[in-house]
């Protein structure tokens, strides 16, 4: 059992009139996190599964008489995999409109319901919150920077899903069943995908271009479908937390990149998994891409954990003059560059443009202490 750093975000809102919605990919342990928050924190509470089809029953023809009844005199309610039950985001309205000193938390395995039936209805009403696979923060708290050192490689290889971490022997195993069994569970529902090799075989060139800017076109061209479909299908995989796209920080049309977006897994271990190589790094010609997307996603995860409202991007002019990642905070930005080696530095096209903001090489050495130091105050 980890203790999740999002469980003092998530306590610090309670009770203030607000929906707190959980989201994220599945496997990544909301549903392990949330029971045990709730075990610890005193408060009679009801854990209801809209999986479950007595729950969906519940919420059929709400009211708020009927509501009241669902609540009784529990002081926290859960509904876990909300996005399974009919209408849940006017429920919710229900809920949070006509009863009072209650907390009403939903969580949910993807955004693509979510977004839909909740979002509209509880305009005003509620706050997202996201839970990302585990973090070195939450695997190696307590300053294990040397038990991090060791394992880092292995991670690089499997990722920080909480079962591969604690089935370590049978890693490969785990991470397969899950890109298998659950990463499209979802999407495959949503919008009746008809084409699942389709979606294999672009989540495929995807793994293989993790870091770099990817061409839609491109894409349509080596699928043999329309850029269009390439499009919507990337959608769906950023909204079911596979995947996410950075786009670039552009302040000079006539200078800089405008159009193209890198991508990302959320998981370097669900990467692997997707292309079946899971190599030691030592046999890798990928291990600078996966360090880029390894740090990238700690770097967000710390961010997230510490409520920092943070945007994230990629700089590149027209003469090919880069920088990995790009965070901006309010009007300050930082910049960063991943470096698997030890030596690295930032391009002076980036300095010169931008004289005021901050930069950092992150190697294997200092990723630990970057994130760990994140929201404190230095």
């Amino acid at each position: 059992m980890y203790s999740r750093l999002q469980i003092q975000t998530l306590k610090s809102w309670f009770f203030k009139q607000k929906v707190l919605v959980l989201i994220g990919a599945r496997q990544v342990g909301k549903s392990t996190m949330l029971n045990n928050m709730l075990q610890n924190m005193g408060q009679q509470y009801v854990v209801l599964n809209g999986e479950e089809s007595h729950i969906k029953k519940l919420f059929e023809e709400p009211s708020v008489e009927k509501l009241k009844q669902i609540v009784g005199d529990n002081k926290i309610v859960l509904i876990d995999e909300a996005q399974q039950i009919a209408n849940i985001g006017l429920c919710l309205k229900l809920l949070i409109d006509n009863i009072k000193d209650v907390q009403f938390i939903a969580s949910g395995s993807s955004a693509l319901e979510i977004a839909d039936q909740i979002t509209e209805p509880l305009t005003g009403r509620h706050f997202v919150f996201h839970l990302y696979p585990l973090s070195i923060a939450e695997v190696y708290n307590n300053n294990k920077i040397l038990q991090f050192t060791e394992k880092l490689p292995w991670h690089l290889v499997y990722g920080m899903y909480p079962d591969v971490l604690n089935n370590a022997n049978n890693a490969k195993k785990y991470l397969k069943s899950i890109a298998n069994q659950y990463l499209y569970k979802d999407i495959l529902a949503w919008k009746d995908i008809r084409k699942p090799d389709l979606l294999n075989k672009l989540l495929q060139l995807l793994a293989h271009q993790i870091g770099s800017e990817v061409s839609i076109n491109e894409l349509a061209v080596q699928l043999k479908v329309k850029a269009e479909t390439v499009d919507s299908y990337i959608d769906l995989l950023e909204k079911a937390f596979v995947i996410f796209r950075l786009k670039s920080y552009v302040t000079n049309e006539r200078k800089e990149v405008t159009k193209k977006r890198k991508i990302y897994f959320y998981d370097v271990g669900i990467r692997n998994a997707i292309i079946d190589n899971f190599s030691p790094l030592e046999l890798r010609g990928d291990v600078g891409a996966l360090w880029e997307n390894f740090a990238v996603m700690e770097i967000i995860k710390a961010n997230e954990y510490k409520e920092r409202d943070c945007a994230y991007y990629f700089w590149r002019t027209l003469q090919q003059q880069e920088v990995d990642f790009i965070q901006k905070e309010e009007n300050h930005i930082t910049a960063y560059e991943m470096k698997w080696g030890k030596k690295g530095k930032i391009t002076k096209a980036f300095t010169n443009a931008y004289p005021d903001a901050d930069t950092a090489i992150i190697n294997p050495d200092n990723l630990y202490e970057l994130v760990v130091s994140i929201g404190k105050e230095i």
